[in-house]
C-alpha cells in the first residue's frame, strides 16, 4: 500500500472536549497527510450540512449540523451524503478509514477505504447511554476492519479472540509535559486558597466514577482537600457528594492539568468496579506518574497489572483502604 494517503477517522468523541488518545495520534497524523475528523451530529438552525474547520495542528475537524427534529434515520441518510460530498470535494482518492466508533458504519458504506482500522479505545457497549445496536456493530466492524488496536491490555485480550490482528496499544504518556508538575510554581488560581494536604483527580466524571468513595473518603479525613478536576458527562451533577473538603474546580485545559498536578499531594484514580470498567486503561495512570505524583487507585485491571504489581500505584479497595493507602 502507499503511504502517500489521506485519513477519514469516525468518532464518537468531540475533537474540543477533552484532550485525549484521539487528539495525540490524529494530530501527528496530520503532520505527513490530510486528517478528516468526522464528529457525531449537532443541531442547528439553517439547513443541514457539514462544517469543516481546520485546526492550527492541521487536523479538518467535521461537524455536520442538522435541524433538531432529524430523525435518526434521516440522519443516517444525511450524513452518508455529506461524507460522499467530502470525498468528492476534498479529492480524497486513496484513504484509510479510522474507527472510534462502529455507530458510524451506519452511513459509511459509500467509503472505499485502502484499509479499515478500529482503533478500539474503550468498551463503548458497557458504558451508560450506549445504542442498543453498538454491539452488533461493532461485530460488523470486526468483520470489515484489517487491524484492530485496543487502548489496553484487558480490552486486548477480550478482542483478541474474535479478530485475526489485534494488537494491544496502550495510551502512552507526553512525559515532558506532564514532568513540568515537578517544578515548584504558583497555584492556580481557583486551586490557590485551599490548604494542604490535597488529593487530586482530573478526568471525565461520569458513571465510572465511585462517588461513594469520593464522599467516604471526604467525611474520613476533613482536613483534606479534595481537587476534582474534569466535566460533568452522562450523570446529573446534583449526584455529586458535597462536602466543604471535596473542590470542583471544572474542565481545565490540557495544557493546564501540570499546573493543578504539581499543587497535589496525592493522585487518585477512584473508579468504581463495575461494567464501565471493567476493561479500562486509565491513561491518567501515567500521566500521574510522569508528573512525579504518588498514586492510589481502586482495583482496575490495568492498573493493578503492571503499575500495582511493579508497586508504582498503590491499590485499595473501599474507603477504610484508600485513605490508608
Amino acid at each position: 500500500m502507499s503511504l502517500d494517503y489521506d485519513l477519514i477517522c469516525l468518532s464518537h468523541l468531540r475533537w474540543d472536549f477533552v484532550y485525549q488518545r484521539p487528539n495525540h495520534l490524529l494530530s501527528r497524523c496530520a503532520r505527513e497527510r490530510r486528517v478528516f475528523f468526522v464528529e457525531e451530529p449537532v443541531h442547528g438552525e439553517g439547513p443541514p450540512r457539514l462544517e469543516v474547520t481546520e485546526k492550527a495542528n492541521g487536523v479538518r475537524v467535521c461537524t455536520p449540523t442538522m435541524p433538531p427534529d432529524t430523525s435518526d434515520a434521516d440522519a443516517e441518510r444525511l450524513q452518508s451524503a455529506m461524507l460522499r460530498e467530502l470525498v468528492r470535494g476534498a479529492n480524497l482518492r486513496d484513504y484509510v478509514a479510522w474507527y472510534y466508533t462502529p455507530m458510524a458504519l451506519a452511513f459509511t458504506g459509500a467509503l472505499r477505504p485502502l484499509a479499515t482500522v478500529y482503533d478500539c479505545m474503550d468498551e463503548l457497549a458497557a458504558f451508560r447511554g450506549a445504542p442498543p445496536a453498538l454491539e452488533t456493530r461493532e461485530r460488523e466492524l470486526l468483520r470489515r476492519a484489517d487491524v484492530v488496536f485496543t487502548g489496553g491490555r484487558s480490552l486486548y485480550e477480550a478482542k483478541r479472540p474474535v479478530h485475526p490482528r489485534v494488537h494491544a496499544f496502550p495510551s502512552a504518556v507526553e512525559v515532558e509535559h506532564f514532568a513540568k508538575a515537578r517544578a515548584r510554581q504558583a497555584d492556580p488560581d481557583d486551586q490557590a486558597p485551599f490548604p494542604h494536604p490535597r488529593l487530586g483527580f482530573f478526568g471525565v466524571l461520569d458513571e465510572r466514577m465511585d462517588l461513594a468513595l469520593l464522599e467516604g473518603v471526604a467525611e474520613a479525613r476533613p482536613g483534606w482537600q479534595i481537587m476534582v478536576v474534569g466535566p460533568v458527562v452522562k450523570i446529573d451533577p446534583a449526584d455529586l457528594p458535597r462536602r466543604p473538603n471535596l473542590r470542583y474546580l471544572g474542565p481545565k485545559g490540557y495544557h493546564e492539568l501540570p499546573r493543578y498536578l504539581a499543587g497535589w499531594d496525592v493522585a487518585l484514580m477512584p473508579f468504581a468496579q463495575n461494567e464501565s470498567t471493567r476493561l479500562i486503561s486509565p491513561t491518567k495512570t501515567p500521566e500521574y506518574l510522569a508528573a512525579g505524583r504518588p498514586v492510589v487507585s481502586t482495583p482496575i485491571r490495568d492498573v493493578v497489572r503492571p503499575y500495582g504489581a511493579e508497586g508504582l500505584v498503590r491499590i485499595a479497595d473501599g474507603v477504610g483502604a484508600f485513605v490508608a493507602a
